[in-house]
Parts: structure tokens; sequence; C-alpha cells
């Protein structure tokens, strides 16, 4: 039996032999007692409890054991009168062992580190698609190569071996610690064997503060790039050339440029045998766009590889909502401009915005503290298109422009406003008549029968698509529509003027 396998189970051994009763207590110095220093949850889901005893006021010490990275176990104090206080811990069911361990910190500084265990720890052999396609809270042992390091605090990097690719959410040092990833040496292109449980965030499949077994060193890396005379791997909107500069100690380089990028990538040159690579980008005309190219080499018996991500900036693709979410996941910035419904979270900015054509989800907005906007904003906002669990999003956005502020109110309300060009109002209301079809001079009415005359009514704040809008998006009687408009007036006639849509919902 290998002695990985061996010590956890000598561990739970122990922890099953010792007793967890008010009875049978651990003396420890300095007034700080244990009832045990073991805790052994069930495997199908359950609780354990231990004593304690201390002569002065102690707490539990959540940092670690409790973080994102162990999530799997929560802890209550339980105090009762002519009893000591005990600590409950409770667990659900677990397809395999899992153990981790937490303190109880004294007044005075006297710590007591009470371990906890639930079953016993196996690991499954695996591939990264078979990772991907398997269970959350399975500890896994994958072999595959680094392609990019995101984090080298706490070692959080790609892993893929060719069936898929998998993220490492925490990587333990050669003593099993944490935020010492950069003593292992681990760089883009080595080989590298490692185990650990996995979990799912979101869509992102992640091996969670995984041991590192092996390493083998990759005999081929890129060192730097260089555009013209900085450093650099982001081309310019125009294009240009890119050097990479790679140590290689195989026999010869090849370069693999994917095919989906070949239309404008190309390599100019290959120079001193290998250790410049010259790669050459042709004008972007849309989106910013980026792609991923592979080094290979050689020793005679095996292939090595490492890789690169080179980028082009590209222009702002303007979108209506309908548009951006009908768009592929990818790096292309779009912009769009949009009325905000709702603000979903005002720490990072998260926010909902529509225009005639639908709605968009913004997960994030980069400058948010700059425009905390609010329900009734006209924002212009760029971003790329992304998603979460099949559902479009714009994520890492950022407001260019806060166009205007609007104020909602009812029908009622603004026909008695008084006339202005300054002050905007959200109007919404179901289409009674259309009096113009070309420039959209129409009547909206509410449930309460209450009427506003909207002289025009236009689909772009920018003041394109101006006329026929209500027909070339078959916006008809009975549907209702919000509109952003001022209150004007028109022979002592109350009115909104060049009002513009930003919402419509079909009549049923």
């Amino acid at each position: 039996m290998k002695l990985k396998y061996f010590v956890p189970m000598f561990i739970m051994a122990l922890a099953m032999l010792t007793s967890c009763s008010d009875d049978d207590v651990v003396t420890y110095p300095d007034g700080l007692r244990v009832s045990s220093s073991y805790m052994a949850l069930p495997v199908d889901g359950g609780t354990a409890t231990i004593t304690v005893n201390c002569n002065q006021k102690w707490s539990v010490d959540t940092v670690g054991a409790f973080s994102k990275k162990t999530p799997w176990f929560d802890y209550k104090i339980i105090e009762e009168k002519d009893s000591l206080p005990k600590i409950q811990l409770s667990a659900d069911a677990t397809l395999d062992g899992r153990s981790t361990s937490f303190k109880i910190v004294a007044e005075n500084g006297t710590t007591q580190i009470v371990n906890v265990m639930q079953g016993l720890s196996t690991v499954s052999t695996a591939t990264c698609a078979e990772v991907i396609a398997g269970p959350d809270s399975k500890t896994y042992q994958v072999k595959g190569t680094c392609t990019a390091i995101a984090n080298t605090t706490y070692g959080n990097w790609y892993l893929n071996d060719g069936t898929g690719e998998i993220y490492i959410y925490g990587t333990l040092d050669k003593d099993g610690k944490e935020k010492n990833f950069l003593s292992l040496g681990l760089e883009v292109g080595d080989e590298v064997v490692v185990q650990g449980p996995k979990t799912t965030y979101g869509t992102t499949v992640e091996l969670v503060n995984v041991t590192v077994v092996a390493i083998n060193k990759s005999l081929i890396k890129v060192d730097s790039t260089y555009v013209g005379e900085v450093a650099s791997n982001e081309l310019p909107l125009e294009g240009g050339e890119l050097t990479a500069y790679v140590t290689c100690k195989g026999n010869g380089v090849t370069v693999d440029i994917p095919e989906d990028a070949k239309d404008w990538l190309s390599i100019a040159a290959i120079k001193n045998g290998g250790s410049e690579v010259v790669f050459k980008a042709a004008p972007n005309t849309g989106g910013d766009r980026n792609t991923t190219v592979i080094f290979k080499t050689t020793d005679g018996k095996k292939d090595y590889t490492s890789q690169m991500t080179i980028s082009q900036k590209g222009s702002i693709i303007p979108a209506t909502c309908a548009e951006f979410n009908a768009a592929p996941v990818g790096d292309a910035q779009y912009r769009i401009y949009g009325l905000v419904t709702k603000v979903a979270n005002t720490k990072y900015g998260n926010i909902y915005v529509q225009d005639y054509s639908g709605e968009v989800y913004v997960y994030g907005t980069t400058n948010y503290s700059d425009f905390p906007v609010k329900e009734g904003d006209v924002v212009n906002i760029v971003g790329p298109r992304a998603e979460h669990k099949g559902n479009p999003q714009m994520t890492n956005a950022t407001i260019d422009e806060l166009c205007a502020s609007a104020e909602p109110i009812s029908l009622a309300e603004f026909n008695a406003a008084e006339d202005s060009n300054d002050k905007l109002y959200v109007l919404t209301g179901k289409i009674s008549s259309i009096e113009n079809d070309k420039y959209g001079n129409v009547y909206i009415e509410d449930e309460t029968g209450e009427k506003v005359y909207l002289y025009g009514v236009y689909g772009d704040w920018t003041g394109a698509n101006k006329q026929y809008f209500l027909k070339d998006n078959a916006i008809a009687v009975g549907d209702t529509i919000t509109v952003v408009t001022i209150k004007t007036s028109h022979k002592d006639a109350p009115q909104g003027k060049n009002a513009v849509c930003f919402g419509v919902k079909k009549a049923e």
C-alpha cells in the first residue's frame, strides 16, 4: 500500500478510537482542553461534536478551514446551562473522503488544532474530459500541460491534456501549504501531475487546492514577446509584427497557429535556429480578437510544447441588445445604448439595460464607482459577449457615457408636468393608435385609460433609425412600449416629443 493512502487510513482509525464523550477529556496546557482532537463525520452526511473546557474566553479560527477552498462543512457553538460548551460540525454526503482542520484559540493565545475527516480519501486517475463529465467533490489525479498561469500567489492556472481543459484553483507547495506557488517552479509548457477534489464554479470546472505529484519540465518556453521595441503580446488595430523570443533545449522548433486565426495571423520568419519567431497580423476591421499559438520541440522520444496568447485590438461594434445576445462568446467589444431597468448589485455594478430589441444583463462594470447609474438612466456601455449557464451577458463592461437620467412616471403625472426641454421622463403604455407611420406619431395609454400623444418615436438614442422605425420593427397597435421623452405642448395639448423607444412588449 502506498504511503499516501496509508497515512489517511491511520489517522481515520485513530479518530475512530478516540472517544468524543465529555468524560474522556484530553488535557492540554494553559487551561484549554477538548474532548477530542479528531472529529470524524459520516460519509453519508451528518454531525460530530466535541466539548471545550477552557478557563478563559475562546473562539474558533475559521481562517483556512472555512475559506472558499474548503467550504464543505459548517460549525456552530452550543452552550447549555450546567454543561460545557460544544462545537458541532455538520457536512453533506461526499463521494470520496476529505479532510481539513480548524483551530480553537484561547484569549491568552493558546491554540488547539482539531483535525476533521469524512470518510477515507481515494484518488481516481482521469483525463480532463473525465473530470469535466464527473461529479463534484470527487478527488481526481490528472496529467496534463500547464497552458496559462492566472495567479502566482495561490497558484491558479490551466491544465490541458488534449481531451479538455480544467482550471486549477489553488496549488499547495511541497509541505501542503498555501500561498507558496512560486516555490514549485511551475511554468507554462511544463507537464504536471496533480490531484485534488473537483468543484464547479458557475460553468468553470475546477480542481481545488491541488497537490502536485510530479513536474516534467518542458524543453521549450517563450521568454518574452515584443511589438517593435515594446514588450507586449498585443498588436495594434492596423496590424504589424510581433516577435517571440524562445528558449529551446530540444531538436528544432515548430509553431502551430489555430485554423480560425490563420485568416489574420501568419508566421513571417523563424530566425536563429528557432530562438526568434516573427508573427504578422493583418489589419483588424472587427472587434478585439486573440488566439493561442503552440510552440513544439522534441528530444527524439517525446514531444514538448509551450504556448502563448497573441491578441489584437479591434474596433468597437455598435449593436442592439438583440444583436449582442445573438453574437458569439469572445473578446470582440460591443457598444450598446440602453435604458437601465434594474441595478442588481451596487458593489460590482451588475445592471440590466434594454432597448427596443431586448435586454442585456451586465455582469460587472469596471467604472461603476465613477458612474453609479440607477433605474431610468440611459447609458452608452461597452463590453464583450460572455455567457453564464447558457445565458448571454456582458462582463467587465465599461460605461463610456451616462447619456441622460430620466424619471419613470405615470401617464397622468406626465400630462400634468410642466413643459421642459431639459427634463426627461420614462413612460410605458400600450399603443392605442398610430397617427403617422413614417415618423411614429402615436397615442399610448395605460390601464386607467390615461393617454399621452408622442410626437415621433425613434429607435436610436444617437438620432439614427428615425423614419419608419415602427414599421421596420413590426411595432403595431396593441403593443406596449417604453420610451424616454421630454414634455412639450402643442396648442395647449400635452405631448411627448422625439421619444426614443427602449422597450417593446408585443400584444398577446
